[in-house]
């Protein structure tokens, strides 16, 4: 039984062939299952020039599904400091929030969005990338301006995105929530937060630690079933382990043929090992295990499945059998 709230993470995964405007359209109707099926939240995640994944502003896609839905938290998980100006980070989510009063995130994060270095250059618009002070002072003003100069009403809820200590300890210094992607660095997530707990300062935004554990889950009625609809993406992710540029998102048949090397292999089992796939009863054992480990205050599922209806199953699934 899982007794911390549940949540997702939104990636939007374009089908390999596909037009990416079918995925733009999937999102509308994940969120409205999400809501019914009543996870606690749905953020979208900041992407660029990735033929796997979708370049969707998570501004524009938290605006669309708030406008589908009545009681689902919705916002950022994230948008990336160091290719916006803070300004127009604080007007964009402030007006969200106004709009749709208490049920707007702002989850701020620093990585680039993209693995192709010239999208990143324009993305930054030349600048050279931000470095700790920087990017401290992006989210600092950020906080200033919701309250300072764009507060409509109800603000939008911040918390700061991290994959590492360095990342745990800025939140703690602002008295952030922090949201860890366990789903990226899962070797980083017991120091990251020790430290972010130990370091932890009360704030306007957060009067005591809060941790949110992102985790990969796919969840279907076998553990077979679960490897089978995790194979397209376990080929993208053999590729970057390898440092090979990003692919399109493989079709389920091309990702059964595909021969991973040993090296492979052993890279993917060891993830996950960490993380959260199979059966309803596997799935869940391994989430409960991970709420123990971590201290979760919630938990953020990631699905990187192919098709829609296969990623609503695990959702599905995972929600059920949480209930014990």
């Amino acid at each position: 039984m899982i007794t911390v709230p549940l949540s997702a993470l939104e990636v939007a995964m374009v089908q390999s062939g596909a037009p990416a405007v079918d995925t733009l359209r999937d999102t509308a109707e994940f969120a409205r299952r999400l809501e019914v099926l009543g996870y606690e939240r749905l953020w979208y995640a900041e992407h660029h020039h990735s033929p796997a994944i979708g370049a969707f502003p998570p501004v524009v896609l938290t605006a669309h599904a708030a406008a589908l839905t009545s009681s689902l938290r919705l916002g950022s998980g994230g948008v990336l400091a160091p290719n916006h100006a803070p300004i127009t980070l604080a007007e964009q989510f402030g007006t969200l929030a106004a709009l749709h009063p208490d049920r707007i995130d702002l989850g701020i994060g620093r990585g680039p969005g993209t693995f192709d270095e010239p999208t990143a250059r324009a993305l930054r618009r030349g600048a050279a990338p931000t470095t700790d002070a920087e990017y401290r002072d992006d989210v600092m003003a950020i906080l200033r301006l919701l309250v300072e100069e764009v507060a409509l009403g109800p603000l939008p809820e911040p918390w700061l995105l991290s994959s590492s200590t360095a990342g745990a300890a800025l939140a703690a210094e602002l008295g952030l929530p922090i949201a860890f992607a366990h789903h990226i660095r899962p070797d980083n997530t017991p120091a990251a937060l020790a430290h972010y707990r130990e370091h932890f300062t009360p704030s306007r935004w957060c009067a005591r630690p809060r941790v949110l554990v992102c985790v990969e889950t796919v969840c279907a009625e076998t553990d077979e079933e679960a490897a089978r609809l995790a194979g397209p993406m376990d080929v993208v992710k053999a590729g970057l382990l390898q440092g090979r540029s990003e692919i399109p998102f493989p079709k389920p048949g091309e990702a059964a043929a595909h021969a991973f090397t040993e090296q492979e292999e052993k890279a993917l089992t060891a993830f996950r090992s960490q993380q959260a796939h199979g059966s309803p009863v596997s799935v869940v054992k391994r989430l409960t295990e991970v709420v123990e480990a971590t201290g979760a205050d919630e938990l953020m599922l990631v699905t990187p499945v192919y098709a829609l209806a296969d990623r609503l199953r695990s959702y599905e699934l995972v929600k059920e059998y949480a209930r014990g």
